[in-house]
C-alpha cells in the first residue's frame, strides 16, 4: 500500500473532514512495515479517537486482504515536538509561541498572531541585551514557502 491509498481508505473515518490527516508515513523494516499516520482535530484529536480509527481501519485492512504481509499500524496526534505542516495547525496555535527555521537559513521565535492564505502573520520576541534598550519589533509578514520548519514552544511559566 502506498500513502495515497491509505489516505483514500482514511476517508470514511475523518467525520466530515472534523478530523484531518496531518501526516502517512509508510516505513519499511526488516521483520514487518509500519504505517504511521497522524491525525488531529481543530480541537486536538482525543486517544480514543485515534484507538477507534486505527481499530476499524486495521479491521477493513484485513477483512479486504489489501496488505498480505505483516505490519504496524499506529494512529495518533502529532506530538508537540512535530513540526507544523499544514495551515490547518497554524490556525489551530494562533496565539502561541512559535519556533521558525525559515529556508534562507535564520531563526525566529515570536507569538503567531494571525494566518492567511499565503503565511502567516508573526510578532518576534524582542531579542535581549546587556545594558540595551530593548527594542520592540514589528509583527511580520511570512510566507508559508520561506518557513523550512514551524514548532510550537511549550511554556511552564
Amino acid at each position: 500500500m502506498n500513502k495515497d491509498q491509505i489516505t483514500e481508505l482514511l476517508q470514511p473515518y475523518l467525520e466530515d473532514d472534523r478530523i484531518f490527516i496531518v501526516e502517512v508515513k509508510i516505513g519499511e523494516g526488516k521483520i514487518r512495515q509500519t504505517i504511521t499516520i497522524l491525525l488531529d482535530t481543530d480541537e486536538g484529536i482525543k486517544i480514543e479517537e485515534c484507538a477507534s480509527i486505527s481499530r476499524r481501519l486495521a479491521h477493513f485492512i484485513e477483512t479486504n486482504e489489501l496488505i498480505k504481509d505483516a505490519y504496524n499500524l499506529e494512529v495518533s496526534s502529532p506530538g508537540i515536538d512535530q513540526p507544523l505542516l499544514l495551515k490547518r495547525q497554524y490556525i489551530k496555535n494562533i496565539g502561541r509561541n512559535l519556533k521558525l527555521q525559515l529556508v534562507e537559513g535564520s531563526e525566529k521565535i515570536g507569538a503567531l498572531e494571525n494566518v492567511t492564505d499565503e503565511g502567516i502573520v508573526f510578532k518576534e520576541e524582542p531579542k535581549k541585551s546587556k545594558g540595551r534598550k530593548v527594542v520592540l519589533l514589528e509583527s511580520l509578514s511570512i510566507a508559508f514557502e520561506n518557513i523550512k520548519q514551524a514548532k510550537v514552544q511549550i511554556s511552564f511559566k
